[in-house]
């Protein structure tokens, strides 16, 4: 799933154990740095290697099982609504499909999606292609797959030199500092030396709480005090990254909507802060959006990709009461690659997005099936 400039010899070094929070180098230092920094050879001592239980601070005991897409989506509304007209047996005519398309409304699929996958069931079902309501739950779930197939795409940490930047954006309470945690255990487990900004300087205990996941993970996190210039400590992290050879930057970026004017204008300093230093940066701007906030992530979408150039999405929060329906609207209006969604509040519940396993977590695989 990741690709990375330098890969791990046959038998790993160890790691060593980082700070939870870092200064950034001089500038001197990071030049003088550079040179065996980018060709240094992988046997070495900082070589990729996976974080261990003695320098991630975890409990060393066997995680459980992650739950399936099934037990975690089975939950949202769309999932429990598809269930509940489906169990009933329904006859195929023109009522079972509109109460389908009021279903999909509902949850936030979006008038004209909801509208076109009913017309083309319709269109199928007067034909007799379907045999019974079970043919018609599958025919649906292609045309749900197939919807989704063209956005889930992973996202790959690819970079002429070290480290790729994730520039990670999205409006408060969205779980954009969660989804940081959890990314940048995933990235240790994949074999990365992450590092984590402290962007988000203006939302109370942002930093505080971004520096529990460093120190949960093992991770040195790059922070200033509150109200400091989100500019500068991503600045200051890129640099420590650099001279440091770490593999991935993960940046946190403040999530106020109070004016778009200030948030552009937010967003494209750090932008051009980082091109100083890497005229790539940042390689991937991934933007966290809440699932159970329905049509209104439509607008942030367009808000945050004019200010920010989203390049990919991470879909939290579609366990529980969540509607679901809003993935698909973001597919259909925005063609953006989805490259994470979270289902659940642990470590394995953000997940690389999967097309065929999302939508089988919200149908039934056939009728009476939960």
């Amino acid at each position: 799933m990741f690709k990375f400039w330098r890969r791990k010899s046959a038998e790993p070094a160890p790691a060593s154990v980082p700070e939870a929070a870092v200064d950034a180098p001089s500038a001197d230092a990071v030049k003088s740095d550079a040179a065996a920094r980018i060709e240094r050879p992988v046997d070495d001592a900082n070589a990729l290697a996976p974080a261990s239980p003695a320098t991630s601070g975890t409990d060393p005991s066997p995680e459980p099982r992650a739950a399936s897409w099934r037990e975690r989506l089975s939950g949202s509304n769309l999932a429990r609504s598809l269930g509940s007209l489906f169990r009933r047996n329904p006859k195929l005519d023109p009522a079972l499909l509109e109460e389908l398309e009021t279903i999909l409304i509902t949850a936030d699929v979006g008038v004209g999606l909801a509208t076109e996958l009913v017309e083309s069931l319709g269109r199928r079902m007067d034909a007799r292609e379907f045999a019974d309501a079970d043919a018609l739950v599958a025919a649906l779930r292609r045309d749900l797959v197939t919807r989704l197939a063209p956005v889930a795409v992973p996202l790959v940490l690819e970079a002429p030199t070290a480290p790729f930047v994730l520039l990670v954006v999205g409006v408060n309470g969205v779980g954009k500092t969660t989804t940081i945690g959890k990314l940048a255990r995933h990235l240790q487990r994949e074999g990365a030396r992450v590092m984590l900004a402290a962007g988000d300087t203006f939302r109370a205990a942002a930093v505080e709480q971004l520096t529990v996941w460093g120190e949960r993970n093992g991770v040195p996190v790059v922070a200033q005090g509150a109200g400091a210039d989100s500019a500068s400590v991503v600045f200051d992290a890129l640099q420590a990254a650099r001279a440091r050879g770490i593999d991935v930057l993960i940046a946190d970026t403040a999530g106020r909507l109070h004016n778009k004017a200030g948030l552009m204008d937010e967003l494209s300093k750090v932008r051009r802060v980082l091109a100083r230093i890497d005229p790539l940066a940042p390689h991937e701007t991934m933007l966290v959006i809440d699932g159970t906030t329905g049509q209104n992530a439509l607008s942030q979408v367009k808000l945050f990709r004019e200010a920010a150039g989203v390049t990919g999405l991470a879909v939290t929060k579609l366990d529980g009461s969540a509607k679901g329906g809003v993935v698909f609207a973001l597919a259909r209006e925005f063609g953006l690659p989805i490259r994470y969604v979270g289902i659940g509040e642990s470590l394995e519940d953000l997940r690389v997005f999967d097309a065929q396993a999302f939508v089988d977590g919200l149908l039934p695989d056939r009728l009476g099936a939960d």
